[in-house]
């Protein structure tokens, strides 16, 4: 791992010989998914993707990439393990109805919710976060990936472009999400850490909205890559930022306000969800984007834990 110039991101690069971030087997997911897997709603201009060594692409992960929120399935194997209290659920939950009620984020919030998310691993170590995720990906994440998704981003592997996940998420987690896709690599939000012990401090900042632009641009630079040339896919508005500064935006299962730019702009839009099911994701998304960082994913993935 290491950092950008110009960014406090992380970047973390899948190396294929190593037997730890090695990607996995595409039986992980399958990327060659049939058309009746893939519930698709296309619009917009098609893109052409390409062989061109200075055009890459770039991945939202949490309802781009993944059904829901990582953040929720991270939150609830950290609460089996002990990782923070039943106080902070109540905490997460408030801010979730707050969110829901003003419809967008503050500054208060994300700043609240970064505080707790560092709180829960303060004191532990690089390595259990990374056992953890490992976990969460077999057990949560690998059966929540959108085929269609999947099959977008390999064919921009195919092509020899490389495909990098931009995340809120822990770099941690991102990095082994990506592996497992068998992607080039992750940028995600860097808690500090000495001698593999995390400090309950952020390097840098959240990895969302401008930060997500920015170390989008200072990775292009490192690569010699032209952003002109290159592609962006999010679910998200509050991801506009990464997506304006490209060349080639796609909406890939947007909210409303991201819909509505996209159709304004004549973005490509892809929608691999359907009827009442979307309506219902589209309320999860709401959710983790309201939390930002993860004070909110931690009480409802928790509550939801409980009542099971």
């Amino acid at each position: 791992m290491e950092s950008l110039p110009g960014s406090e991101a992380s970047v973390i690069r899948v190396d294929p010989h190593d037997p730890i971030t090695a990607p996995g087997p595409l039986a992980d997911v399958d990327a060659a998914a049939s058309p009746e897997q893939i519930d698709e709603v296309a619009l917009g201009p098609e893109p052409i993707i390409r062989a061109d060594p200075q055009a890459a692409a770039f991945f939202d992960l949490d309802n781009t990439v993944i059904q829901g929120a990582s953040i929720f399935h991270l939150a609830r194997e950290l609460y089996r393990r002990d990782f923070f209290s039943t106080r902070v659920i109540f905490k997460g939950l408030r801010m979730n109805a707050s969110y829901r009620v003003l419809g967008r984020e503050n500054n208060e919030h994300i700043m609240a919710a970064r505080s707790t998310m560092l709180s829960f691993i303060e004191g532990h170590t690089v390595a259990e976060l990374e056992e953890i995720g490992n976990e969460v990906y077999d057990q949560s994440i690998a059966s929540r990936v959108w085929p269609g998704t999947r099959a977008i981003a390999q064919m921009h592997l195919d092509v020899g472009q490389p495909v990098w996940l931009v995340t809120a998420a822990p770099v941690e987690v991102a990095g082994i999400i990506a592996a497992r896709l068998g992607l080039t690599g992750a940028l995600g939000t860097t808690a500090e850490h000495v001698e593999g012990v995390y400090t309950g401090r952020l390097q840098g900042e959240l990895l969302h909205g401008p930060a997500k632009a920015e170390a989008v641009r200072a990775l292009a630079h490192e690569h010699g890559l032209d952003l002109a040339r290159c592609f962006a896919y999010s679910d998200s508005y509050n991801d506009l930022p990464m997506l304006s500064l490209v060349g080639h935006p796609c909406a890939i299962n947007p909210d409303g306000r991201l819909r509505n730019h996209a159709e304004e702009q004549d973005w490509q839009i892809r929608d691999f969800r359907t009827g009442r099911r979307a309506a219902r994701l589209g309320l999860l998304g709401a959710g983790a984007a309201g939390a930002a960082a993860g004070a909110v994913a931690a009480g409802v993935a928790v509550t939801r834990y409980l009542r099971r």
